[in-house]
């Protein structure tokens, strides 16, 4: 059967992965086996992806990110250059904890800014926006904008990635889009 997608000759795909049509795998990457990876991906460069992770439709991970087992990306996520994934609350050297490993899941189109620290356990709701260098110590809502160390809520954004600013009654357009949004007992939605 051809391959319907990419993978560059420096780099190596274990046997028993799924990958999408029209994913591109770039060099010196590692697919490890039982991954799963969704059609119209990106793989950067020097990337690891660790046994069982799944990776949605339309996920773009930059140079230099590791993404361990526990990790699951919903379609459309950004993953920034060099940031960091982790899998165990207490890793020590000496102690064995692989089936320890946190479960972090990553909603449908968020975005995680370059150097951005993800402790494991810690959900990533759909169309957040994690600052460049963020560290996430705690769950974030979708469409939250967070940024510092540790990571601060600090406004909301749209699907286009905008920040919102919301009028009196709890409404706001996102400038590129016009898509409408309300923010409601601390949530944001979108108006369909």
């Amino acid at each position: 059967m051809e391959k319907t997608y990419f993978v560059h000759p420096s780099a190596y795909v274990d046997e028993n992965c799924t990958i999408g049509e029209g994913t591109k795998i770039w060099h010196f990457s590692h697919i490890m086996s039982d991954s799963k990876i969704g059609d119209g991906c990106n793989i950067g460069q020097n990337v690891v992806i660790s046994p069982g992770v799944t990776l949605g439709n339309n996920v773009k991970v930059q140079n230099n990110v590791s993404i361990y087992t526990g990790v699951v990306c919903e379609d459309d996520v950004f993953l920034g250059p060099s940031m960091v994934f982790t899998n165990v609350i207490n890793p020590r050297s000496a102690i064995n904890r692989r089936d320890q490993y946190t479960k972090t899941l990553v909603g449908k189109g968020a975005s995680i800014g370059a150097n951005a620290t993800i402790v494991c356990g810690h959900d990533i709701g759909a169309y957040a926006f994690i600052g460049a260098g963020a560290v996430v110590t705690k769950t974030i809502q979708a469409y939250s904008l967070v940024v510092g160390n540790p990571a601060k809520h600090i406004g909301w954004v749209s699907e286009y990635g905008h920040r919102l600013a919301f009028d009196e009654s709890g409404l706001a357009v996102c400038k590129e889009s016009k898509q409408q949004y309300k923010l409601e007992d601390n949530k944001v939605s979108r108006i369909k």
